[in-house]
Parts: structure tokens; C-alpha cells; sequence
């Protein structure tokens, strides 16, 4: 296992540094230390070629000037909270707004867009490698109740698998439920694409959307539905459907209810017909949140080409969005005293 730094910008002038991981088999994981953001992914292609397999640049000061979420750890809430305001212990909590009149991925600014510190592992002989994040979220950080001590940690094994652990403690009770906001292309170049990408998700209910993309509340079969990918199916499925939630959305940004009893196997992956390459997922979140970028308009570049919807696709495991509002949706609360702990991996490889 290697690992190594450099200087990948400024924010603020403030320095920006970039982490990287590799192991014994040239697989290499990047993250800098501006929003515990994962700044590339390289992994071979059928042919041995190793290519950057997500969104992302080569500098910090994109990421900062449109807040793509490429990459970032996403936080105290992925997804929409309605009207940013909820019940809690019996008081009316009111977070910021930065949706419409609804509460988006945390706030602004929210983890994505603060400094962490960072802890490097490497040992030469060692069949993982890691990055610790830390960053403590201060009481009333964008109407969050409490301070927050946040801690992710990316590892990078031998066994081509990157892992996410996410470990956090309160004093005040308050909601938690974060994700990170990769986006994958297996081709290697965002210009090709995701639609022809296969996916599979053991998965037989998803959540259907408001037209705000406020989770409704229900949760429904994927039978009969262009949200059935209990067997591989292209990801241009849902630009191609009429359904209602599909071309209201230009496609997939539904939560899917992960299935409970896998017995060992994959909660769901991903793979490309062209390089020949796949990542499987490995979750104990309830749900794991599918989006194509599907509205990217164009307003940035990545190596010299204009990104475009349908550039990548984000797998974000995490509990379903809105769950404060829902009873049926899972628990969200942390409280103190108690720890939070997740973890999510990843693992690459050829099909």
C-alpha cells in the first residue's frame, strides 16, 4: 500500500491538499481534505487501461464555485427535508432553506463545503489503506440542534474494495443521516456517458416523488415499473419511460428500498458493457438513492469537455430522505449519548 499528497489548490486562501490511496494492483482512491470529497477513482478497463471512473476535476476551485456534489460527503441529511422544519422532543426545529422552500443535502454551506482534518494510514504490508476525515459540526449549524462530531473514514483493501465508515456523536439531539455523493462513469470518460451502463438492485419497492422531489410518503412495488431492476437493465430505462415519475424527473432520482435479507450478496451494482468494468455496493442503509445527473446544464467542464446530464451516476446509500416526516421511513434521530456508526463498501472489478 502507497499513499501520498500534494497540493491540489486553494479555498479561500486557505491550502486544499489531495490524498492519495493505491494498492499492490494500481487501483487508486483520491479524496482531499475540502469536504472529505473523493476527488477520483482509478480502476482498469477490459484492456488493463487505468481511467478516472468518476466526476471530478483536477483542481479544487470547481468543486467550490458550483458545488457539484461530485464526490462529497454529504451531511447532517442527504436528500430534501420539507420546508426544512420538523419536531424534535417536543420543539419546532427550523433548519435553513436552500431548495425552493425545502432543506437540501445539509444546508448551505454544509459538509461538502468545509475544511476536515485528515489522518493518513499506510502500511506497505498492509492489505488496507485509510483516510480519516474529522470535522465538528457546530449547535445550530444551518438550524441543527448540537454539536456534532463527524468522523469518515475511506479505506482502500487489496481486495479492490473502497470502503466508507462513518462514526458520530452528539450532544443534543439531533437528525444524522449522511451519504456520499460519488458519481460513477466505468467508461472512463464522462462524454460517453451512463445510459448503457446495466444496473441490478436488489430492491422491490422504491419512493415515489412530489413534484418538488419531496418524498411522498409512499412506498411502492418496482413490478411493472421502470423501477424494476431486480434483474440487469440499462440505465436508459427510465429516460425511455412514460412513467409519471420518470419524465418528471428526466429520469432516476428515487430512493430504492434495499432488500433486508441478501444473504451475503451485493445490495446492488453497477457495470459497463464497454470497458467491461463493475462496482458492486454493500450497505447497512435502508436505502440507496439512484440520480443520473440528470440535471446538469452544462455551465462547467471536465478535461476540456462540457459536462452534460447523463454524465454519471450516484449510488447514495443512506436512510430514506425525508424520513422525519414519515413513520415509515426509518429512524433518523442520533441522540446523546449514543453512537452512530455505517459503513458502505464498494468493490471493483472486470465482468
Amino acid at each position: 500500500m502507497k499513499g501520498s499528497k500534494r497540493l491540489f489548490g486553494e479555498v479561500e486562501g486557505r491550502p486544499v491538499y489531495e490524498y492519495t490511496l493505491e494498492n499492490s494492483q494500481g487501483m487508486q482512491v483520491s479524496a482531499m481534505d475540502y469536504g472529505a470529497t473523493i476527488t477520483a477513482i482509478k480502476t482498469p478497463d477490459k484492456d488493463g487501461k487505468l481511467e478516472n471512473i468518476t466526476l471530478g476535476f483536477d483542481s479544487v476551485e470547481p468543486y467550490a464555485m458550483y458545488r457539484p456534489y461530485y464526490g462529497a460527503t454529504i451531511g447532517r441529511v442527504a436528500g430534501r427535508i420539507a420546508k426544512g422544519q420538523f419536531e424534535l422532543e417536543d420543539k419546532t426545529v427550523q433548519l435553513t432553506v436552500n431548495e425552493g422552500a425545502n432543506h437540501h443535502h445539509g444546508g448551505s454551506p454544509a459538509f461538502d463545503s468545509h475544511f476536515w482534518e485528515v489522518e493518513m494510514e499506510t502500511e506497505l504490508k498492509s492489505d488496507e489503506s485509510s483516510l480519516t476525515f474529522t470535522y465538528l459540526s457546530p449547535d445550530n449549524e444551518n438550524g441543527y440542534p448540537g454539536n456534532l462530531e463527524v468522523k469518515v473514514k475511506y479505506s482502500l483493501t487489496e481486495a479492490n474494495e473502497w470502503k466508507i465508515q462513518y462514526t458520530a456523536k452528539t450532544d443534543k439531539t439531533t437528525l444524522f443521516n449522511p451519504t456520499n455523493h460519488v458519481y460513477f462513469n466505468l467508461t472512463g470518460n464522462h462524454v460517453n456517458g451512463i445510459l448503457d451502463h446495466q444496473m441490478q438492485l436488489n430492491s422491490d419497492f422504491y419512493a415515489p416523488l412530489e413534484s418538488d422531489s419531496i418524498p411522498t410518503g409512499d412506498l411502492l412495488d418496482v413490478a411493472d415499473s421502470p423501477f424494476d431492476f431486480r434483474q440487469a437493465a440499462p440505465l436508459k430505462t427510465g429516460i425511455e419511460s412514460t412513467h409519471p415519475q420518470t419524465v418528471s424527473n428526466r429520469g432516476y432520482d428515487h430512493p430504492f428500498i434495499l432488500n433486508e435479507d441478501t444473504k451475503g450478496r451485493a445490495n446492488g451494482q453497477i457495470s459497463d458493457p464497454m470497458s467491461k468494468r463493475r462496482v458492486r455496493f454493500y450497505t447497512d442503509r435502508q436505502a440507496v438513492v439512484v440520480y443520473q445527473n440528470n440535471w446538469a446544464e452544462g455551465l462547467y467542464e471536465i478535461d476540456g469537455e462540457t459536462v452534460q446530464p447523463y454524465s454519471g451516476v450516484a449510488l447514495e446509500t443512506q436512510m430514506l430522505p425525508d424520513a422525519i416526516h414519515h413513520t415509515n421511513f426509518g429512524n433518523t434521530i442520533l441522540k446523546p449519548g449514543e453512537k452512530f456508526y455505517s459503513e458502505t463498501i464498494y468493490a471493483f472489478d472486470l465482468i
